[in-house]
């Protein structure tokens, strides 16, 4: 059975997210797989503004809340701060991606970009926090930017594959999890277990023996290109 798992770098609901799917993870007898949506695209030219930190500030503090996930003085009064500093999700997805590629957890990898953004409050759109990150998983520099500059040319093949599978089973945002179960998609609630890792495993491997349905809250916070909520 697989979970799928899509997600974003720069979305705050999946950094909040990050302790349900590592208790996922650890489940025995599912397959995690990871798809990146590219919420903040190049083109976009999205950088950080004054604007930017109003918007985001009131949306992170609600997740800190809910989640128990740590915000750090360095994102909120440094990163956030940071007038001009480039807002692109598709340089992390291919870390992420490279890092699958070379034997890490990609799970991990994302962990590690999370951490760098909303605690450390760095720039992961640029490599140099990228190679750091993927050295802390204890992966070779030199092999990590071969890979990464490989998966940077794959990476608009991915994102257009997982946008194309939200659009197939009707995904409003990220995070939005599926369960495949002998040819049954099942779709998972993420935001009612936020902050309660060990519940949410239990009810997921629930899922994993029993038959039936979990649909997504009504409520259900996730954030799209156009806005968090």
């Amino acid at each position: 059975m697989t979970l799928h798992y899509f997600y974003d770098p720069l979305c705050g609901w999946c950094y909040g997210a990050s302790p349900l799917l590592q208790a996922a993870a650890a489940l025995p007898g599912l397959r995690l797989e990871m798809r990146a949506g590219g919420m903040i695209a190049p083109e976009d030219g999205r950088v950080i503004t004054a604007d930017w930190r109003g918007y985001v500030m009131p949306h992170d503090q609600r997740i800190a809340q809910l989640s128990g996930q740590p915000f750090g003085e360095a994102y909120f009064n440094g990163l956030l701060n940071d007038v001009g500093a480039p807002l692109n999700s598709t340089p992390p997805i291919a870390a992420v991606l490279a890092a699958k590629a070379l034997g890490a957890s990609p799970l991990a990898m994302l962990a590690k970009l999370q951490q760098a953004h909303y605690v450390d409050g760095l720039r992961i759109a640029e490599f140099g926090t990228l190679r750091e990150r993927a050295r802390m998983l204890g992966l070779d520099g030199e092999a990590f930017a071969a890979e990464w500059r490989r998966q940077l040319t794959l990476a608009e093949a991915h994102i257009a594959d997982t946008q194309a599978r939200m659009r197939r089973h009707g995904l409003r945002g990220f995070p939005s999890l599926l369960l495949e179960r002998d040819g049954e998609w099942i779709m998972v609630d993420v935001s009612r277990w936020l902050g309660r890792p060990q519940a949410f495993a239990a009810e997921l491997s629930g899922l994993l023996s029993e038959a039936g349905t979990a649909g997504a809250a009504d409520e259900a916070a996730f954030c799209t290109p156009e806005r968090c909520r």
